[in-house]
Formats: C-alpha cells, structure tokens, sequence
C-alpha cells in the first residue's frame, strides 16, 4: 500500500470519529449520520484507505484482557553487521512483540513487548536477545498506562489546519 499524505476536511474527521467510536457502523448509516450521499461517504472511504490514513477496521484487542499484564519497552542495540532487516524478521517471529522501530539515540530499535508476569518478561528477553545479531538490551516495565493509543485528537487538529 502506497501512503501519501492527506489533508484532511471536517467531513474526513468526523467520518473517522464515528468509525472509532462505532467500527462496525455501515456506509449507508454514516452517510445518514453525517447528512451526506452514500456515494460521498464510500468515496472518501476509499480515499483515505488508499492513501493510507485508515490502516484498519479491526478489533483492538488489549494484551492485559488476554493475560498479558505486563508491558515494557526494551531499547535494543544490533550488531550493524546483520542490520535492520534480518533484525526485524527475528522480532516479528516472537508473538509478545506488539512493536518495533528504529530509533535514532543511544540504541538502535525500540520495542514495545508484553508478557504474562515479570519471570515470563525474562523468557521474552532471553528469546530477544537471543539473536546473534542483537548485542543487548535495555529494559523499562511500564507500571500504567496514563494515555493509551489514540489518534483522533491528531485528526480533529489536521481537519482543522
């Protein structure tokens, strides 16, 4: 999928609002909601998903109500000899790995993990830093979440600019 960037109108933030509060909401009652035709509402659908401003319609589902209480993020430092890529396909194959990116700073890539206890935490580590290509790691357990995840305040204030 290709992103570009999109200016986003009142109509875009709003129709985005209403699919975060209500995912499974229909075209046609949006179009309703919003006091607009159909056909708008599908077109701009469809330009924001093909632009990639809307990445999915998926269910969230939060790690601790699945047994998964504890989140740390873990600064990673790699060995520049097997790079970036060959890092990321090690990460991707461990399943408590919800994140990574790479960062600029002291470490290389910053992941997001989460495990079910703190011994189980270390089973994560140890599986991590397992890779020959990760030199080490850095630790930090998150102790509450004061903000989660959120996008719509940025979509109000990118209709607005």
């Amino acid at each position: 999928m290709t992103m570009q960037s999109v200016q986003l109108d009142a109509l875009d933030a709003r129709l985005v609002e209403m699919l975060a509060v209500e995912p499974r909401i229909g075209v046609l009652e949006l179009s309703r909601r919003l006091v607009v035709a159909r056909g708008t509402v599908q077109a701009r659908l469809d330009k924001l998903i093909a632009r990639g401003a809307i990445k999915s319609f998926g269910p969230e589902v939060i790690p601790e109500a699945i047994g998964f209480g504890v989140m740390s993020f873990v600064t990673l430092e790699i060995s520049q000899r097997y790079g970036h890529t060959a890092v990321a396909a090690h990460l991707a194959d461990i399943p408590e790995v919800l994140e990574a990116h790479t960062i600029t700073g002291s470490g290389d890539v910053l992941c997001r993990i989460v495990a079910r206890s703190n011994a189980d935490l270390q089973r994560v580590i140890d599986q991590i830093v397992g890779y020959e290509g990760i030199v080490r790691a850095h630790t930090i357990i998150a102790l509450a979440e004061l903000i989660h995840y959120r996008t719509l305040p940025l979509v109000k204030a990118a209709s607005l600019a």
